[in-house]
């Protein structure tokens, strides 16, 4: 039978659904025309550059914990290992006299081998990420406590501080930074073998391991990889901030693990896009800063980050469903 023009027009409307990011751009629309409504300061463009700077740290961890989930992972200590990170570099600085460039350096070396580590564990004995992180979490920031107490570092070199104030010609330097990764990881995750194993391993471990793909090799890049991002955020905040202390970026594991589900990415494994990645990040920094504008409380707003996060998950379960009904049609 020769389907009608109005079934070609549902299929298609269908299909459109089925990619991960279609949801997340329709909701970034509809948040920026609601928040544009309550403030007509809202649609000064620099603000609204001006305010990605607060939340590019998040970006950066997102991009890798992208590749973490789709793999059928996950990792809790990410802001953590931001925190130990940033501490650690703080204290070679202040107490042994290291160079802050040389520390700038050290900060995703340092990083990737506190991801490289939860890596060890969930390969070596085959523990759940989702354990193994949850205690890392703890550790890390337990570790950052013990070395800097409830002081703080700071008085770092002039040329090292103040990164949200530096621009490229309207565009903030932690926008670019946050572009400039994200055009590789998508790269790295759609257009390369790794990739592929990424995605293989989110979507059947076995099946991938007797493909012959080496499993536990791709799941120790992962978290080295994200372990690394975390290092290239914590001295992002440190120059943002100018000040190390042992609660950066508390709580921020919640707002990235968002992201990324937000974003489109299956809390299963086997499904996610980095372009929905960063429209998530954007959607995220406009309903915040519509509940800025609105006067919404900091609980509140951490209440509506929550909600998100079940709304996602089941957003994300939603269009992969389309997805496959889609699948299903094409093939009759």
């Amino acid at each position: 039978m020769i389907p009608t023009p109005y079934a070609v027009s549902i299929r298609r409307f269908l299909a459109l659904l089925s990619f991960p990011e279609t949801i997340t751009m329709i909701l970034l629309i509809a948040a920026f025309a609601v928040s544009a409504s309550l403030s007509p300061y809202f649609l000064d463009i620099r603000y609204l550059l001006d305010s990605t700077s607060l939340y590019m740290e998040v970006g950066l961890m997102a991009l890798a914990m992208t590749l973490v989930i789709i793999s059928g992972n996950i990792d809790l200590s990410i802001a953590s290992n931001l925190a130990l990170t940033a501490v650690i570099c703080a204290k070679l600085y202040s107490s042994l006299g290291v160079p802050m460039a040389v520390a700038l350096i050290l900060a995703p070396v340092i990083g990737s081998a506190l991801g490289l580590a939860n890596g060890l564990v969930v390969t070596m004995l085959r523990l759940p990420s989702l354990a193994v992180t949850l205690g890392t979490l703890a550790l890390y920031r337990g570790l950052a406590q013990v070395l800097v107490g409830d002081h703080s570092i700071g008085h770092f070199p002039d040329w090292f501080t103040g990164i949200d104030y530096r621009y490229l010609g309207p565009m903030p330097m932690p926008l670019l930074i946050f572009l400039g990764a994200a055009v590789l990881f998508a790269l790295l995750l759609h257009k390369t073998v790794f990739g592929r194993c990424v995605f293989a391993v989110g979507t059947n471990e076995l099946a991938a391991k007797f493909s012959g793909i080496r499993t536990g090799r791709v799941k120790l890049a992962i978290f080295t990889l994200s372990g690394a991002m975390a290092g290239c955020g914590a001295m992002m905040m440190l120059s943002r901030l100018s000040v190390a202390r042992y609660d950066l970026a508390l709580g921020d594991e919640l707002a990235v693990i968002t992201t990324v589900v937000l974003g489109g990415t299956d809390i299963f494994g086997g499904r996610g896009t980095i372009l929905g990645t960063a429209l998530a990040l954007l959607l995220l920094d406009i309903i915040r800063r519509g509940m800025g504008v609105a006067n919404v409380s900091a609980e509140d707003q951490l209440a509506v980050t929550g909600a998100l996060l079940v709304a996602a998950v089941l957003l994300a379960r939603l269009s992969a469903g389309i997805g496959r009904r889609v699948s299903l049609i094409s093939h009759r």
